[in-house]
């Protein structure tokens, strides 16, 4: 009987990942045996296994020492996916409170406005916790948690993505911002203006341009920005109108240079949702879960 494993067939260790993570983030086989407290022969052993395991040159040695190959990148991205999971089974199987990574994505909206108290909050009731929070608009971050990149994101509207499960976090009203010289925001007074907005994928673009869509308009033309705070002084320099959540407007010190319109023929209000992946109980997402539905309470 042949006991012999092709390479494509050994199991790829997390040791082995922790190995190739530190090579590549110091960049060199000598600083990573000094970080991590290992013989330098045994760190260049275990990457030239993971590199027969899977066949495939994972760095290109430099004069200015190792850097990681095309495929070494991607190897670094999954690398960093699998240690992250593995410490996340590992403190939510544990005794112990909630501890370790939690990768939170929301909106630049609910990330200025809503989420600094609840975030201090979790901060203080789990400080094992290592909380990290990214911005993006509602379609990537609902990718993001799909994918695994996110343990869990705040987002827009309704939520019917499958494998995904949402909880109600946050009401918004959405309000119409114009110049302080706009008075109402008719078809003439809005017909040939910039449309001041996120790029695609923001659900507050998709509202306004179906709103535009029922009066018979279409934005001029449309700038995109990266920011409220960029939104509101281009809508203050009459450069175009904007949609934003109310509560952005009231905490902005630019509120006092443009106009906000409620929107026609009853208020916008619009459901900010917790998503997670289905199934998903880790203790993390879970503590913060618990805090979002205690609000609704």
């Amino acid at each position: 009987m042949n006991d012999t494993i092709s390479p494509g067939e050994r199991d790829i260790e997390l040791s082995d990942l922790r190995l190739f993570r530190a090579v590549a983030e110091t960049g060199g086989v000598t600083r990573a045996a000094h970080r991590l407290h290992r013989v330098q022969s045994n760190v260049t052993a275990r990457v030239k296994r993971l590199e027969s395991t899977l066949g495939v040159s994972l760095f290109v040695r430099g004069r200015r020492g190792m850097s990681p190959t095309p495929e070494g990148r991607r190897l670094l991205d999954y690398t960093e996916r699998l240690l992250a999971l593995a410490e996340e089974a590992r403190a939510d199987l544990s005794a112990h409170p909630p501890r370790g990574r939690l990768l939170i994505g929301a909106m630049e909206s609910t990330a200025a406005v809503h989420l600094p108290r609840l975030l201090s909050t979790l901060h203080a009731k789990y400080p094992a916790l290592d909380v990290h929070l990214v911005t993006a608009t509602s379609g990537v971050l609902m990718a993001q948690v799909r994918a695994g990149d996110l343990s869990a994101a705040f987002v827009a509207g309704d939520v019917t993505e499958p494998g995904l499960v949402a909880d109600v976090a946050f009401v918004e009203e959405l309000v119409l911002v114009t110049h302080p010289s706009v008075r109402r925001p008719g078809a003439d007074e809005l017909r040939g203006k910039t449309l001041v907005t996120f790029g695609a994928g923001c659900t507050y673009r998709a509202y306004i341009q179906d709103w535009l869509a029922t009066r018979g308009l279409r934005p001029h033309r449309v700038f995109e920005v990266g920011s409220y705070h960029a939104m509101l002084a281009c809508v203050a320099a009459n450069v175009g109108y904007a949609l934003a959540p109310r509560s952005v407007l009231l905490a902005s010190v630019a509120r006092a240079t443009v106009r906000a319109h409620r929107l026609r023929p009853r208020p916008w209000r619009v459901t900010t949702h917790l998503v997670r992946r289905a199934g998903d109980r880790s203790r993390a997402v879970e503590a913060l879960r618990a805090l979002v539905v205690a609000r609704q309470r």
